[in-house]
């Protein structure tokens, strides 16, 4: 799919040939990308700069990764359309036709069908990727045909080839008794309305709603459901697409492409937390006792458990003190800290069976890595706990039971919220929880106490950093407000 090309610090974008067959770029009313609309049939063969191939991918991601959110969260379809528009006109926007004299669409448009590309073979490596990558691929394409207008969308129908056989008026009378019973709409001079032959199996989500009426392993389709046929398509065009780019994926050896591939990747697993960013000035061992009501649950438990015993294990031990050094606690302050914590060990024991590891974290022992503090998915995917270990996430390594007690112990008393947190965590939407947790413990819900749409956290120090300025913030307004 990429080419290995390198002139003049730019990639050409693969061969328009895929799976062995070739394909011919589409140019209608003289332009590339005649619809906003994009089945992405045609690989991109144009060449494109590095800086390009890494700001298209990014910028396709952040839309991607805001859209799961807002699902996942069981937003409104409203709220979900409303997120996902501000969202793309900041990171990747796409303009309708009639829009053309105030944008620049083909740009927007070439953007688009780039940025698919890229994340399309950099997703295609594994199931997990490939399943995450499809599912929001067609949520974001399924928002993107509601929201354009009828004409646009038949016009784009009509260049995809995507044309069903119609019933007639005479074969609708043949069914007129069992269409009526299916509840077929009607249109205003009392005939049914235009009703497409589909087999039964490209339409599931009709059929498990019992929204058509079947006949001999056919299925006729509404009109006004045409969105299912049109889905079905999509879905079906990508999984195959993507089936295809992992086996490219294999052959690919690129030393400047692989690297970027990777870097993609990783921001699906979450970010990185550099130990230099935090918005803590100058923090000391004995401040941390007053920013635990900033720390995220993880972090809370593994706090309580050291103050309460006065020891971790080896990877409770790591995991904490990752998240210090992400604060900004310096090797010193952040031996003082331990030192304290473990006041049962005496200094000889301390030096030699903690002190070590604690200097090697921060990269002045041993291979003298610099080690970043971990983000949610390694917490989640390594070094799960066995039993007597504590460390890990809670959403993730409690029990239902344990983990409602923990969260009403930690202030959350709606049941409603409760049961909402259990089951994202019971859905295995560990970050989501989270994230959920942050927005209801901060105060940020609306006047219907439902709360407010957030990026979704994916490191604790992110947590940490988001509740502290959040905090400053309420009170720079309250003092303006006095």
């Amino acid at each position: 799919m990429y080419s290995n090309t390198d002139t003049n610090n730019k990639r050409t974008l693969a061969s328009s040939t895929v799976g062995g067959e070739r394909y011919e770029v589409k140019r209608h009313h003289g332009t590339k990308y005649p619809h906003l609309l994009n089945f992405y049939s045609v690989p991109p063969t144009e060449e494109i700069t590095i800086d390009e191939f890494e700001s298209f991918a990014f910028d396709r991601l952040q839309v991607l990764k805001a859209l799961e959110g807002a699902i996942l969260r069981n937003k409104s379809e409203d709220d979900v359309k409303k997120y996902l528009e501000e969202t793309s006109n900041k990171w990747l926007p796409l303009h309708s036709n009639e829009s053309s004299k105030a944008y620049l669409v083909q740009e927007e448009r070439r953007k688009d069908h780039i940025s698919h590309f890229i994340l399309r073979l950099a997703y295609s490596r594994t199931e997990e990727l490939r399943n995450w990558f499809l599912k929001y691929e067609c949520a974001l394409f399924k928002l993107r045909f509601l929201r354009e207008n009828p004409t646009e969308k038949q016009a784009f129908l009509n260049d995809e080839n995507m044309r069903w056989k119609s019933l007639n008026q005479a074969e609708k009378k043949l069914m007129k008794e069992e269409l009526n019973a299916c509840s077929i709409p009607i249109t205003t001079d009392g005939e049914f309305c235009d009703l497409f032959e589909i087999d039964f199996e490209k339409v599931p989500d009709l059929v498990a709603r019992r929204a058509v009426y079947l006949k001999e392993g056919k299925a006729y389709v509404p009109v006004t459901q045409q969105l299912s046929l049109v889905m079905y398509e999509f879905r079906q065009r990508l999984a195959k697409a993507l089936e295809l780019a992992s086996k490219s994926f294999i052959t690919l050896r690129n030393e400047r492409i692989m690297p970027m591939l990777d870097e993609i990747i990783k921001q699906y697993d979450g970010r990185t937390q550099t130990s230099n960013y935090s918005v803590i000035n100058n923090p000391i061992a004995d401040n941390v006792h007053q920013l635990v009501d900033h720390f995220p649950l993880c972090m809370q438990h593994l706090y309580q458990n050291l103050c309460e015993n006065h020891h971790l294990k080896h990877y409770a031990r790591i995991q904490f003190n990752l998240f210090l050094k992400g604060i900004g606690l310096t090797v010193e302050e952040s031996l003082a800290f331990w030192k304290k914590s473990f006041s049962k060990v005496d200094e000889d024991k301390f030096q030699r069976d903690y002190a070590y590891n604690i200097r090697h974290n921060y990269g002045v022992e041993g291979k003298r890595q610099d080690y970043k503090p971990l983000n949610c998915m390694s917490l989640i995917t390594k070094h799960r706990p066995n039993s007597g270990e504590i460390h890990g996430c809670p959403f993730r390594e409690f029990s239902q039971p344990n983990l409602k007690a923990k969260l009403v112990q930690m202030g959350v008393r709606n049941d409603e919220h409760i049961r909402e947190i259990l089951n994202l965590a019971e859905e295995e939407h560990y970050q989501v929880a989270c994230t959920k947790y942050f927005e209801i413990t901060k105060g940020l819900l609306d006047k219907n106490n439902d709360s407010i749409i957030i990026e979704t956290i994916e490191h604790p120090n992110e947590y940490l950093n988001a509740s502290v300025l959040l905090e400053k913030n309420r009170k720079k307004m309250s003092n303006k407000d006095k």
